[in-house]
């Protein structure tokens, strides 16, 4: 137990000093993990919107798979993202392995699917009549887009905050395809993870405080957003 103690004392002395290479690793977490959510969001918003809208044969058989893409393993992404980007892969021409941009499409193709579920949900259950209002109003198809984007942007709001925090909690895909390098592809986890198989625990308790923390910002943001929402609604 005390070795818990003095881990967590020596957390906050470590956080305290601005060490140059921890705030190196925190700022190229929140860089490649809000790249992939924004790449997910461009991505995943519109094309769940689509689904949840759109009767089609076969659209039961869609979301199953799209849900069950919500919860795949991330090694598994980041093993077949690696098989792609390898030098011997289709896209090896490119040598994207472990570097920054390689965890970016891993991560952006771990969090597609999260942000398109919660979205392609929320649009099949009430998209369709904000569809019948924008018909009824003379709406034309892209009018009637941005109609359902304003309606659903709560959802839109949460779908994203749950992307951005599978993006910046995930460990198994950025380590397969960025490789955990100092200084050029060492994100938080990886370093939680390394720190810790080292038994350097209170390297790795400062670097999960600091996890901890910026879920609580991102959780607070979205929090202020809905209830900021329902008052000016109720007003």
């Amino acid at each position: 137990m005390e070795y818990i103690i003095n881990g967590f004392v020596e957390a906050f002395r470590l956080l305290f000093s601005f060490d140059p290479e921890i705030i190196q690793i925190v700022l190229l977490s929140l860089f490649v993990s809000f790249s992939s959510t924004l790449y997910a969001t461009i991505i995943g918003v519109p094309l769940g919107i689509l689904l949840g809208i759109t009767d089609f044969k076969g659209k039961q058989i869609v979301s199953r798979l799209l849900y069950t893409f919500m919860s795949f393993p991330p090694v598994v992404i980041g093993l077949f993202t690696a098989l792609f980007l390898a030098r011997s892969g289709p896209f090896g021409q490119f040598k994207l392995m472990y570097t920054t941009t390689a965890m970016i499409v891993a991560q952006t193709i771990l969090v597609t699917p999260v942000i398109m579920g919660i979205v392609f949900n929320n649009a099949t259950t009430s998209g369709y009549e904000v569809v019948l209002t924008g018909k009824t109003l003379g709406a034309g198809k892209r009018d009637t887009l941005f109609l359902l984007i304003a309606e659903l942007k709560g959802t839109i709001m949460i779908a994203l905050v749950t992307g951005f925090g599978r993006a910046i909690s995930e460990v198994g895909a950025v380590m397969i395809v960025g490789g955990n390098i100092r200084g050029f592809t060492r994100v938080m986890t990886t370093f939680i993870a390394m720190n810790n198989n080292m038994g350097e625990y209170s390297t790795a308790i400062a670097m999960g405080i600091i996890l901890m923390t910026i879920s609580f910002i991102t959780n607070s943001i979205l929090y202020k957003y809905i209830i900021g929402d329902a008052n000016e609604y109720r007003d």
